[in-house]
């Protein structure tokens, strides 16, 4: 198979034109295009008056005279033609005369590193015991739109917690920034359980948290039809050790599970977690955040700043952006969990706290573009040299929002222009002195960088303070983590609440490669 990129069509064309366009960049006559599949569709709106989609193509070339027999191309950097690399996901091998598991591997959490550390043990016969604090989704989409509704928090299953973990009510995106061969792995699964196939190929896919919920589902069912189990309202809250290794995990209900092996993939509102971990001897360290709040516009400014005129009109699915300025003194303004035609919701897990975050259905269709509004959060920022001097920074936070947006879980609101001129008290004091200064001397050139993104009439919600977590669990080479100065052998920090990863993408891989760990290095429970 042969890679091209850069491919293009004008809006309109079909893509059953992809062949005919790929010929005439070759400029070969003697040739077939067969078997060709889109890797890679992104949208260039540099100039507004003559938008294109682009492509990148994986194709076979076969000869015009007998089409059974395949062409040789030569790569050729100057038409971007490539050998297309194989994306096919090289199983993990335990090790020759690796010890053989006592009891199934554990995982703590089901969000999408739990999910994805769980699949892939599941499909290499590990049999793992998932355990999720919160709900089933369907039980816990009931309770978060309860207290959406009325206020009433669990404090268990919320929008943090629960099957799918934080992201099912998110906008699902599946952009990163890293770059690893797993990527493709979970795309497929993804695909497998119901996610769109477009996610394959689109350059900024997202599944919607409508389609999410269906897709965690299965991957629990996968999980359990390959000899897994999947048990909620179960939550970890000690370990055992003993000779410097895992010998079971105890829950808050009184129940002893033993294992050799646990991957605690807990997510970076597992607070109370943290700190039994930390009071335990578990080695974490202090790490770098971002705090600030949701900003809100009309989806029409939004796509008229980027397209010219409103995606509607040109066919084209709403458009998003990713801004960033850096301020005098050093600190980083940007944007983040940019969700087009969605929502801003209330996403607390702790009582007496209020935290922002972004939602959007697969359809986008609520005319409303939001995002995150962020300003770096550095570590001596935290005012203690504590671990969990982060964690502390965070809650003080959503406690003032809570009081400003005077209780019940509401949130503090008002309009940029308010808030620039020192006119929103309830917003401008659930933030840091140093994050709003910051916005207000980034904000003009933002909107020099996307028109209208600094409008006076923009709507704000305070406090977004979750973007990642503020500690980093110490992992050696094999990411086992470190208990009382040494390596405490079967136990896996994992994922966003460890510091590993910062969105659906990321964390998913590092399930992944935990669950590799495992199976390099111990066989299968026997049955």
């Amino acid at each position: 198979m042969y890679r091209i990129h850069e491919v293009k069509l004008r809006l309109g064309e079909s893509m059953e034109k992809l062949p005919e366009k790929i010929l005439k960049k070759i400029g070969r006559k003697d040739i077939l295009i067969r078997d060709w599949q889109i890797v890679k569709e992104s949208i260039d709106a540099r100039d507004k008056s003559s938008i294109w989609l682009v492509y990148s193509v994986d194709f076979e070339a076969v000869s015009v005279k007998n089409p059974k027999k395949k062409i040789s191309l030569a790569a050729n950097p100057k038409l971007k033609l490539e050998i297309a690399p194989d994306m096919t996901y090289k199983k993990a091998v335990s090790a020759e005369g690796a010890a053989v598991l006592k009891h199934r591997p554990v995982i703590v959490g089901f969000g999408p590193a739990g999910m994805f550390a769980g699949l892939i043990l599941a499909q290499a016969g590990y049999r793992p015991l998932v355990l999720e604090r919160g709900q089933d989704v369907d039980s816990r989409t009931t309770a978060v739109e309860k207290f959406w509704e009325t206020g009433e928090l669990d404090t268990e299953s919320n929008v943090q917690f629960g099957e799918g973990g934080a992201g099912t009510f998110s906008d699902g995106k599946l952009t990163t920034g890293i770059k690893d061969v797993r990527i493709r792995k979970v795309l497929e699964e993804l695909v497998r359980a119901g996610s769109p196939e477009d996610i394959l190929y689109k350059q900024k896919p997202h599944v919607g948290t409508d389609v999410l919920r269906g897709v965690v589902k299965s991957v629990r069912e996968e999980i359990k039809a390959l000899g897994g189990d999947v048990m909620f309202r179960a939550r970890v809250s000690d370990f055992v050790e003993s000779e410097g290794k895992l010998s079971a995990v105890e829950l808050a209900d009184g129940r002893r599970i033993d294992c050799e092996t646990a991957v605690f993939a807990i997510g970076h509102s597992s607070r109370d977690t943290f700190r039994w971990l930390y009071k335990k001897g578990v080695k974490m360290a202090q790490k770098p955040f971002s705090i600030g709040l949701r900003i809100e516009h009309p989806q029409d400014v939004i796509d008229t700043a980027q397209y010219g005129a409103p995606a509607r009109e040109l066919g084209l699915p709403v458009a998003d952006y990713k801004l960033n300025w850096r301020c005098e003194n050093g600190r980083g303004v940007y944007t983040f969990c940019m969700c087009p035609g969605g929502r801003v919701v209330i996403a607390s897990s702790q009582e007496g706290g209020v935290v922002t975050n972004g939602m959007s259905y697969h359809g986008r269709e609520t005319g409303i573009a939001n995002s995150a509004l962020l300003c770096d959060v550095r570590t001596e920022d935290f005012g203690s040299g504590e671990v969990l001097a982060g964690v502390e920074f965070q809650e003080k936070y959503e406690r003032l929002a809570y009081i400003n947006g005077g209780g019940n879980y509401k949130a503090p609101t008002s309009t940029w222009g308010q808030l620039r001129d020192g006119q929103a008290p309830q917003v401008e004091n659930s933030l840091p002195e140093f994050a709003v200064a910051a916005m207000r001397e980034a904000m003009p050139h933002l909107g020099r960088k996307l028109r209208g993104f600094d409008a006076d009439d923009a709507k704000v919600t305070a406090v977004e303070a979750r973007s990642s977590s503020p500690v980093r669990f110490a992992r050696n080479e094999n990411y086992e983590g470190e208990l009382c100065g040494h390596t405490l052998e079967g136990f896996y920090p994992c994922g966003e609440g460890a510091g590993y990863a910062g969105g659906i993408m990321s964390a998913a891989v590092d399930g992944i490669r935990v669950a590799e760990a495992i199976i390099s290095k111990w066989l299968p429970p026997e049955q």
